[in-house]
C-alpha cells in the first residue's frame, strides 16, 4: 500500500520519479556547467528550451535531481496566479468529473492557513475539503493531485486499496507525490545549494 505524503509532513521520503519526465512538457533541457559557479543552481526558459546552470563539480545524480527541482520551480513560477476558493471549487468539480465519474461532490473547497503538517484534509460528513496555503504557487499538477486525493476521501475515508485504486487514473500521481516528498525532505536538509531562477 502506498505511503500517504499528504497527511503527514514527517514521513520519510520515497524515491522520486525521474526528473526528466518534465522535459517533454517544458521542451528540451540544456545543462550548462560552470567552474565559477560554486553553490547556486539556476534555470530559465529560452524559447522552447530550459537552461539549467549548475556548478561544474556536481555529480550526474545531483544534476538529474536539480533538473527536476528547477523544472518544477519554473512551472510553479509560471502558474503563480493564485486560485481563489471559487476557482478551486470549480477545479475540484472538473477533476471529479474527469477522474471519479463526478461521484465526489464537495459542499465546500477552500484554502486554509492553519494546516502546516498536512497538504490537505477532508471531512466527509460535512463534504468539506481544505487545502494548505503552502500549495499556492506549486505546479498545477501538484495542486490537482492533492485536490483529487481529498475528493477520493469523500468516497473512501481511509487509505486502503480501494482508495488508491481511485487515484490510479490520474497520470501524474507518482510525480506529484515525489514533488511533495521532495519539498518535505528539502525542509529537513541543512545544506542545500541556493536555488534561484533568472
Amino acid at each position: 500500500m502506498p505511503v500517504d505524503p499528504l497527511h503527514s509532513a514527517t514521513r520519510p521520503p520515497r524515491s522520486a520519479p525521474s526528473p526528466l519526465q518534465g522535459a517533454s512538457e517544458a521542451g528540451a533541457v540544456e545543462v550548462r556547467r560552470s567552474a565559477r559557479r560554486r553553490r547556486t543552481v539556476s534555470a530559465y526558459r529560452e524559447g522552447d528550451r530550459t537552461i539549467v546552470l549548475i556548478p561544474a563539480r556536481m555529480s550526474d545524480a545531483e544534476e538529474q535531481r536539480w533538473i527536476g527541482v528547477m523544472l518544477d520551480k519554473l512551472a510553479a513560477q509560471e502558474s503563480k496566479r493564485m486560485l481563489g476558493d471559487a476557482e478551486l471549487a470549480g477545479r475540484a468539480r472538473r477533476l471529479s468529473e474527469q477522474y471519479l465519474d463526478g461521484r465526489a461532490r464537495p459542499d465546500s473547497v477552500r484554502w486554509v492557513t492553519n494546516q502546516n503538517t498536512r497538504w490537505g484534509s477532508c471531512t466527509p460528513a460535512e463534504g468539506s475539503i481544505r487545502l494548505s496555503h503552502r500549495l499556492q504557487g506549486m505546479p498545477e499538477y501538484v495542486v490537482d493531485y492533492v485536490l483529487l486525493h481529498e475528493l477520493a476521501h469523500l468516497l473512501v475515508p481511509g487509505h486502503g486499496p480501494e482508495f488508491w485504486r481511485l487515484l490510479e487514473s490520474y497520470p501524474r500521481t507518482e510525480r506529484a507525490r515525489g514533488y511533495l516528498e521532495g519539498v518535505v525532505a528539502a525542509d529537513r536538509l541543512p545544506h542545500l545549494p541556493t536555488a534561484r531562477s533568472q
